[in-house]
């Protein structure tokens, strides 16, 4: 492409609307882990910390993921409800920001998303003390195995510090790979219930 190429890759108008077309095109192509966001939190004095999750969930009003409550992060995010999400998406040269308070989901809503995981990773969730300290493998592993007889030939159920959290969106920016890192950058902010957005320098 020439680096005097003016058409914009990044458009302005509906922020949603352009998240779902690029995360097709991530499902699509992308070769592992499409929906891999970085999850950034901090604690109450502002000491912050950055990881992996999977978004399981989107739309208007918000990026949904879930987590063990009694976790790092899961103790980050109730003390201190404010995220930014990062999706990096290598082999489109693309990736978004997205920046807001978090809410829980609907118990309602934990269920069913809990209900649909695989089993192996629905007794992984009982048998892990998720973010403490693990004198060996072995201990939870057997932890594992005491989970996975404990609820033979009954549903697992899921545990109540387990559900999921919605990130409402009040800013969201996305950047694009230009040659020559002459990249595109837009970033939307909403105001109430409305949105607008302004082209970033790189």
């Amino acid at each position: 492409m020439d680096a005097g190429e003016r058409t914009e890759l990044v458009p302005d108008g509906d922020p949603f609307a352009l998240f779902d077309a690029w995360y097709r095109e991530a499902r699509a192509c992308e070769p592992n882990d499409s929906n891999a966001m970085a999850l950034a939190t901090a604690t109450p004095d502002g000491r912050p910390s950055v990881r992996m999750v999977l978004l399981k969930g989107h739309d208007r009003q918000g990026f949904v993921f879930y987590t063990n409550s009694r976790s790092r992060k899961g103790a980050e995010l109730l003390a201190n409800p404010q995220v930014s999400l990062l999706f990096h998406w290598k082999s489109l040269r693309r990736q978004i920001r997205v920046e807001g308070p978090v809410e829980r989901v609907s118990e309602a809503e934990a269920d069913a998303y809990f209900a649909s995981r695989a089993r192996d990773s629905q007794l992984g969730a009982i048998a892990s003390d998720q973010s403490e300290p693990l004198d060996s493998r072995a201990t939870f592993l057997a932890r594992y195995e005491e989970a996975k007889a404990r609820f033979a030939d009954k549903d697992v159920v899921r545990p109540p510090h387990w559900y999921g959290f919605r990130v409402i969106p009040e800013a969201i920016e996305f950047w694009h790979d230009r040659p020559y890192r002459l990249h595109e950058r837009r970033r939307f902010e909403r105001k109430a219930q409305e949105w607008s957005s302004t082209l970033l320098y790189p």
